[in-house]
């Protein structure tokens, strides 16, 4: 996942873009950017880390422009390091231009090999560079179309803005997998991944970008254009399970509605008798609250999040992430002592984190603790977006639930399963469609791989490219009966 945020017409752009970033920070934290214009250049500034650390007052000051676009990073494609933060900004033919991608091109190295064949020079290794190659060959007049000449070629998920010296472009693919929404700053418009940085900057929430929208902004108002064949969206449901903040409205739902609502669900098949429900913070709470309200039981934080800390999933190193949990999570063994305890938690990626949450309820004497999962096996690969690459770092891929029970050390485990996380998304829609991407649990991929690909051999891609990250072996010590 990244985070994207973009405004248009307002003195003080670059600092409301700093702020929507603070409140995307959840989303991506390798790396941050802001590129803005005042009319006539484009001006900017990227470095690793977090928005916190890599601005300042003086650096703010020196982004000078009327429009901007910034992006915090979470790297699915392309190594870590600075060449491929972004906004990525080019200066071409046309023009100078600035472009911050959500997503994931799925046949990124097929277009790469082609584009580099003919003499394209790629500065990064992120797959949003292609889109930008892309434009640049077409022959095409205004930046819009393109932009759709590029896109019409691309295969994958995307939300993207692009800004040029008198344009704001947002826009989504067909599918709709990741998200993206409109808001009004009085005069001003502005874009985000989620509702929450509106509510920050006082910004008021519209509408959602639809999905196969182009949306153009200029000074003489706003334009949408539906270009792509329409499909039936498929919204990413892990922005419901786990990436996005639950104060945000994410594709006309609340996230933390949502997230009660699957708790609801997991409580009815899945309720075991005990004293308490504990949650893991943060995306755990929600389920957690939602199961403990069903089974009519205490709700306890018996453990404590380090709010300094980021999100271990996210972290893209798995030597961070181990390290990651005990800096992060932190048992109230007063609360838990000799306690028959219910943890939540959102998913199940690895099992690492779930493990060593375990053994510290241990040591703090829980008398029985019983694992509940407020989200199905996560048994394939995404290729959206999501940093789950292959299927085996995936425990619930190759292994079962008694495998995955003794592997994290916990008395019982069980997870939501497919129907119910189904229902609890139709129940809070208010409608009898269902409208989600779920390939993580299913294998049902609603955009096709390249005819030349395989599954294995999209894998395969993106193996080598987590190997580039210097991974190390997620699953160790497991052997089978």
């Amino acid at each position: 996942m990244c985070g994207i945020f973009g405004i248009f017409n307002h003195k003080y752009a670059s600092n409301l873009v700093y702020l929507g970033l603070h409140a995307l920070q959840h989303r991506g934290q390798e790396s941050s950017g802001i590129a803005a214009t005042d009319g006539t250049k484009i001006v900017s500034h990227k470095a690793m880390g977090l928005v916190s650390e890599v601005y300042t007052g003086e650096i703010i000051k020196k982004l000078i422009g009327t429009s901007a676009i910034g992006h915090v990073r979470y790297s699915t494609a392309g190594t870590t390091n600075l060449s491929n933060a972004q906004p990525l900004v080019v200066e071409y033919a046309h023009g100078f231009l600035a472009i911050a991608h959500n997503g994931n091109i799925i046949n990124a190295s097929i277009l790469r090999q082609k584009l580099e064949s003919k003499g394209s020079i790629f500065q990064s290794t992120s797959d949003s560079e292609i889109i930008i190659h892309l434009m640049a060959i077409s022959k095409k007049k205004s930046t819009v179309e393109r932009l759709i000449d590029a896109l019409k070629r691309v295969n994958g998920s995307y939300a993207l803005l692009i800004l040029t010296s008198s344009e704001l472009i947002a826009t989504r693919d067909p599918y709709g997998i990741r998200p993206l929404v409109l808001g009004r700053l009085k005069d001003s418009y502005v874009v985000s991944s989620e509702t929450c940085a509106f509510d920050l900057i006082g910004a008021q929430y519209e509408r959602e970008i639809e999905p196969g929208e182009i949306l153009s902004i200029t000074a003489e108002g706003e334009v949408s254009i539906y270009p792509f064949k329409k499909v039936e969206p498929r919204n990413c449901i892990f922005e419901y399970i786990y990436f996005a903040r639950p104060d945000s409205i994410v594709f006309g739902r609340s996230v933390y509605v949502v997230r009660k609502a699957l708790g609801t669900e997991l409580a009815k098949e899945t309720h075991v008798d005990a004293d308490m429900v504990v949650p893991i913070p943060d995306s755990g709470i929600g389920a957690a609250l939602g199961y403990a309200q069903e089974v009519k039981l205490p709700f306890e934080l018996g453990l404590i999040r380090n709010h300094y800390v980021g999100r271990t999933f996210i972290e893209p190193e798995e030597r961070i992430r181990h390290f990651g949990v005990k800096l992060k999570l932190n048992p109230v063994c007063e609360a838990v002592k000799g306690k028959r305890i219910i943890v939540i938690d959102d998913s199940i990626v690895r099992a690492t984190t779930g493990r060593k949450v375990i053994k510290m309820l241990r040591d703090c004497g829980a008398k029985e603790i019983h694992f509940r999962v407020s989200s199905p096996p996560v048994t394939h690969p995404c290729f959206y977006g999501i940093d789950t690459p292959t299927r085996k770092e995936l425990i619930a891929s190759s292994h079962d639930l008694k495998e995955i029970r003794k592997y994290m050390g916990t008395d019982t485990l069980e997870y939501l399963s497919v129907e119910g996380m189904r229902r609890a998304l139709m129940r809070v829609g208010g409608s009898n469609s269902y409208v989600f991407c779920d390939a993580c649990f299913t294998g049902k991929y609603p955009i096709k791989f390249p005819s030349q690909m395989t599954l294995e051999e999209v894998e395969s891609i993106a193996s080598r490219r987590v190997l580039s990250r210097k991974k190390e072996p997620l699953i160790i010590g497991i052997k089978r009966s």
